[in-house]
């Protein structure tokens, strides 16, 4: 078949005689970097030795334990969701510029890592779960304060207490495309400016609307346990 009669699903990219430009079938630039940028920062991660994944996640959660504290403190001072939750941001900007591992975090890099044949399975689990479980540390950061126990416990009881229907499941999934958006708009740009922005903004939705998010919620629920009955 001739260059001159490939056929296309975009038809702008056919004139009146239905002949094709050269270039209709060529990716965007900005889109094949973004690809790219993305399936190596997902290979990395999934060939980490292991004492890098339990450095990176241990300390993951103690730096995502900064952004619950500092939600927590402005939910003591001013009782508002909403400005706590901006301050909730401050975690995700930690991990961004500690380049420490989060559960969720990231979570489409090392899929498409592994989908682009740079990983396997069993390396894609290895991360998932060392990381879960070293994130869970991040509980320590919030015992440091007795005096945000109430406000701490009252938190962890909303989710502890919401119950499993379709409620549940539309924030669970709005939790997870928030944490998507956030990694998307973070390979889509060099600035770190712009990526911090984008970290406080991605906080402020999921920490001030309180939409269900696995790390966050158990680190305010393990919190809750050891910091006893009030």
């Amino acid at each position: 078949m001739s260059q001159d009669s490939r056929p296309t699903d975009d038809a702008l990219a056919e004139d009146g005689q239905g002949r094709v430009d050269p270039a209709a079938d060529r990716p965007e630039p900005e889109v094949v970097d973004s690809f790219q940028g993305s399936v190596e920062t997902g290979a990395d991660r999934l060939h980490r030795t292991w004492r890098a994944l339990l450095t990176t996640g241990f300390f993951g959660g103690l730096e995502i334990g900064l952004g619950i504290l500092a939600y927590l403190a402005v939910l003591h001072g001013t009782g508002d969701h909403l400005l706590a939750g901006l301050a909730f941001g401050i975690g995700f900007v930690a991990l961004y510029l500690a380049h420490s591992e989060l559960f969720t975090e990231g979570f489409l890099l090392p899929i498409m890592a592994l989908f682009a044949g740079r990983g396997t399975a069993p390396q894609l689990l290895r991360l998932w779960g060392v990381t879960l479980l070293t994130n869970l540390a991040g509980w320590l950061v919030v015992l440091a304060f007795p005096e945000f126990t109430e406000v701490l416990t009252e938190t962890a009881r909303h989710f502890v207490d919401a119950p499993l229907d379709l409620r549940a499941v539309a924030l669970s999934l709005l939790g997870g495309f928030v944490i998507t958006v956030l990694t998307r708009m973070q390979q889509g740009t060099d600035s770190d400016g712009v990526k911090v922005v984008a970290a406080f903004s991605a906080g402020f939705l999921l920490a001030g609307l309180s939409l269900f998010h696995s790390v966050l919620d158990s680190i305010l629920i393990f919190g809750a346990i050891h910091a006893g009955p009030r």
